[in-house]
């Protein structure tokens, strides 16, 4: 996989993207600088599908959960980012959407979608690249910063000979001729689509002819052309009693289809969205931002990331916690070779496995060097989406918390540690995840 060499750029292109924004945003620096004394600085990160909301539906407590973090003048208390996996939309139309059900100010800065990590990406921004999801996907591409757009429906209309799973849609009577497309450089999934033969039957043809589908199907081309993906949720929570599938099952779908055509296994240049590592990276960067604009002075020191899916918020919290005490680590190691002392045997412990590509999903290991980052990020895992206790127990001890009985639903390039999937809290709403979380700071909730 390529890396991006740090995340210092994607803070950079943050900053000035936000700088015509930042007189909008909702904070209060006075009140804010009264609540970030002392040694208590800390941000929020909600999941939205299973926690905030059920489909279209808010969960009641959301409300009366969001009117506890904003003061008499609806400014925020404390840093507030939305992390969702969800991407079919632009962030200004979830941050109204947001606005409108919460029935409090939601600016786009707040809004973390799981391909905003993709401005980072910037190698692949002039490359022509073949988008696939449902919404606004050209439009969503072009403000990512890619240059040079190619939708699924362009290309079956170049291409009308490709799409023929669905009788209804085969040419009926003289065979139309190919326009052609110059050949695509790089494939983007951004979500799931609505017609999954089409997107599957497609992308495979580009995969297997280097980009040009006119072309013979040819399994020597390997490996293939680069692909990017976001959102890896197997399953979510809308307003039905049973999970719906997510991205992470139309993923599955064209890993089986690829390797079954090849005998080679689909490869990502990055997987993006929770539970990777520069997700959290990102998002952390938005809570700076946050921060700075109420006012702090401090680092944001804890994180606290509320969710309802143990596979994507509780397993990605925890691993971005690893990789922060990972960072703090290293930063201790170079200090002291600094300082010309000999290195700390507890700096160089190795208690949990080094996290792979797939995981870090793009973050760089320089990444914090010379930042200041959080000491940790907390997962709570609320009961009102994915998991549920009516249908899941979660034992007191992380090694029993996935039993050989139980399915993994992560993704393929990502360990199987059940202890990744242990919540640091378990409670029942939103509301009751951010009571918790003030009381663990001391702070007064009022």
């Amino acid at each position: 996989m390529q890396r991006i060499r740090s995340l210092k750029t994607g803070w950079q292109l943050l900053k000035s993207s936000c700088e015509g924004a930042a007189k909008q945003v909702n904070t209060s620096p006075s009140t804010s600088r009264n609540h970030s004394h002392g040694s208590s600085s800390f941000g929020l990160l909600f999941d939205i599908d299973g926690v905030l909301v059920r489909g279209r539906t808010p969960i009641p407590a959301a409300k009366q959960c969001f009117r506890d973090l904003v003061d008499s003048n609806g400014k925020y208390k404390v840093p507030v980012v939305f992390v969702t996996n969800a991407g079919n939309c632009m962030r200004q139309a979830k941050a109204e959407h947001l606005s409108h059900l919460l029935e409090v100010e939601v600016s786009p800065d707040q809004v973390m979608l799981s391909h905003s990590p993709l401005r980072m990406f910037t190698q692949f921004h002039k490359m022509r690249v073949l988008v696939s999801g449902q919404g606004p996907v050209e439009e969503v591409a072009h403000n990512l910063g890619f240059q040079n757009v190619v939708t699924v429906d362009m290309l079956r209309e170049a291409y009308p000979l490709l799409d023929v799973v669905d009788h209804n849609r085969r040419p009926k009577d003289s065979i139309p001729p190919t326009k052609g497309l110059w050949p695509i450089d790089a494939v983007i999934l951004f979500g799931e689509p609505i017609r999954w033969e089409t997107n599957l039957q497609l992308i495979l043809d580009v995969l297997l002819t280097n980009g040009n589908p006119d072309n013979a199907w040819s399994s020597m081309r390997y490996p293939h052309i680069p692909v990017l993906a976001c959102n890896m949720d197997l399953l979510w929570m809308a307003e039905a009693k049973n999970p719906r599938f997510g991205h992470g099952m139309f993923l599955v779908s064209l890993e089986s289809l690829y390797k079954k055509v090849t005998g080679y296994e689909l490869k990502y240049e990055a997987l993006i969205g929770k539970p990777s590592v520069v997700t959290y990276n990102y998002a952390e960067l938005l809570i700076r931002q946050q921060a700075e604009r109420l006012g702090w002075t401090t680092p944001v020191k804890r994180l606290y990331a509320i969710g309802d899916n143990p596979m994507a918020d509780v397993y990605g919290a925890n691993l971005y916690n690893h990789y922060l005490q990972a960072s703090r680590r290293t930063k201790a190691q170079m200090q002291a070779k600094s300082r010309g002392g000999g290195v700390d045997p507890l700096a160089e412990a190795a208690d949990a496995p080094k996290m792979t590509s797939a995981e870090l999903g793009g973050a760089s290991a320089e990444y914090g060097a010379e930042e200041d980052l959080p000491e940790g990020c907390s997962s709570i895992l609320v009961c009102t989406g994915v998991y549920s206790r009516d249908r899941q127990e979660l034992p007191s001890d992380p090694a029993h918390t996935v039993t050989e009985q139980h399915i993994f639903h992560g993704h393929r390039d990502f360990r199987f540690d059940p202890s990744l999937t242990q919540p640091s809290f378990v409670v029942e709403d939103v509301k009751e995840a951010v009571e918790l979380v003030f009381q663990q700071e001391g702070w007064p909730l009022e």
